[in-house]
């Protein structure tokens, strides 16, 4: 089970964009990155083609994972994750800083 996860709520904590915070868009393990929302965007020069336009475009590049933790579920501030294992055996993520269980 992975500790960040696309849809999860992260803060960024080092690179020109510490401080901000985003939605995951995606995770790749084997890179150990992820994109995030709104954060590390990048400015690329893009050939037109038949189902997008031409031009100059904006959009994210990947993040490092050690460079981006977990928002709390409370108080919106960087913490680490734990598991536990919940009465019914199920496996879940705990944000370590508050202690609440973190969704999805």
């Amino acid at each position: 089970m992975q500790k960040i996860r696309k849809g999860d709520k992260v803060v960024v904590l080092a690179g020109k964009d510490k401080g901000r915070s985003g939605e995951v868009l995606s995770v790749q393990p084997k890179d150990d990155t992820a994109l995030v929302r709104g954060v590390n965007l990048i400015r690329r020069h893009q050939k037109q083609s038949q189902s997008q336009e031409g031009g100059i475009i904006t959009k994210e590049a990947p993040i490092q994972l050690s460079n981006i933790a977990l928002a709390d579920p409370k108080d919106g501030k960087p913490t680490r994750v734990g598991f536990i294992f919940q009465k019914d055996g199920k496996k879940v993520r705990v944000a370590k800083r508050s202690g609440e269980v973190i969704n999805g």
